[in-house]
Order: structure tokens, then C-alpha cells, then sequence
């Protein structure tokens, strides 16, 4: 299976299920970005523990490894639990949102993007892109981070709010490290 065609199963589950999600992380930043490497496909899902089971019924066990005690807890801590295809070697990073301003207001901004000449998906706007890039950032240090938003600025920064990116870093401790960013870009 390809990360595209991972991508696109997981989609439909969750449409099928009615559950609310966003794709994020490099997929996302990749959609409105530079290509680069990654194995993993991450998914903001507000799922619930009525969902739990039928979400598991949709990747089966022959071909998919989650465990459904990992999804309930998940739920109850808004926590993120994994969906991994050991064939492939691919995996999905489920993340269940806090129910935050924030968060309601990403979900609230999701862009409807395609994903094959068949099929789009519900992406993060690349603004929440950013914004949770710069918070990966500040926790871990990794610079992959920074070269995403970089790559983000580089082909989408026409399209970007830098207005509403400076807004949410004020509020989330991250304005330095967003002027820093821009800082860098105009050099």
C-alpha cells in the first residue's frame, strides 16, 4: 500500500463514520509546500467512544494493527493513539483535539483538498499548519519543522494569513519564534 493509498482508506473510514477530522503535519504541509520524506500520516479526528469500536471494525486485523483499549484511551485523555500497516511499514498518528478554542477554530478553517483525481480529503488551512509546526518546534527542537513552514511560506505564502498566524502565536506563546521565521524568510 502507498502512503497515498493509506491516506485515501483512512479518509473514507472516517467519512463513512461521520467523524470530524483534519489531515495536518508533513502531509498537509507537503500539500501546500516543498515534497519531502515521511512514513507517517497524521490525522487530527474528534472521535468518540461510541465510534471506538466501529473505527477499529474499519481496519482490519489481517492487514492493520490497532488496538482498540489504545483508542479509548486516547478518547479519554485527548490523547493520540497509532494505526500502523506493518506491511508497508507505514503509519498513521491518530490525535484526538482537545476541545479548545483553537481547535475549533482549525476545524472550523478546513481546506477541501484532492488526494487522487478521484477524491479529496479535509486538510488543516495552512495557517494551523504553521501554528502547530511552531509548537512542535518550541517542544522538540527538530528543525524539520521550521524547513516545512519554510517551504509553506516559499510556494503558498500568497494564500497565507500571516495576520491570523501572528494572532494565534500571540495567544500560544509563539510570536518570537513566528517573527524569527519571517525574519529568516525575508533575508
Amino acid at each position: 500500500m502507498e502512503q497515498h493509498e493509506l491516506l485515501l482508506f483512512v479518509v473514507k473510514c472516517l467519512e463513512k463514520l461521520n467523524i470530524p477530522y483534519l489531515v495536518t503535519g508533513s502531509i498537509a504541509a507537503m500539500a501546500y509546500g516543498e515534497p519531502r520524506l515521511t512514513n507517517d500520516i497524521d490525522i487530527v479526528a474528534d472521535i468518540d467512544l461510541n465510534q471506538a469500536q466501529k473505527l477499529k471494525d474499519c481496519f482490519p486485523e489481517s492487514d492493520f494493527y490497532l488496538e482498540i483499549e489504545s483508542v479509548k484511551k486516547a478518547i479519554n485523555q485527548r490523547h493520540q493513539f497509532n494505526i500502523i500497516h506493518p506491511s508497508s511499514g507505514l503509519k498513521i498518528d491518530v490525535m484526538i483535539p482537545d476541545r479548545d478554542s483553537f481547535n475549533r477554530s482549525r476545524f472550523s478553517r478546513t481546506k477541501r483538498l484532492n488526494i487522487s483525481e478521484t477524491s479529496s480529503a479535509e486538510f488543516a488551512a495552512p495557517e494551523d499548519v504553521i501554528i502547530k509546526k511552531l509548537e512542535y518546534y518550541q517542544k522538540g527542537g527538530s528543525d524539520k519543522h521550521l524547513r516545512d513552514i519554510v517551504g509553506m511560506m516559499k510556494i503558498s505564502g500568497a494564500m497565507i494569513d500571516e495576520a491570523y498566524i501572528m494572532d494565534w502565536a500571540e495567544k500560544l506563546g509563539l510570536s518570537d519564534l513566528w517573527k524569527s521565521v519571517l525574519d529568516k524568510l525575508s533575508e
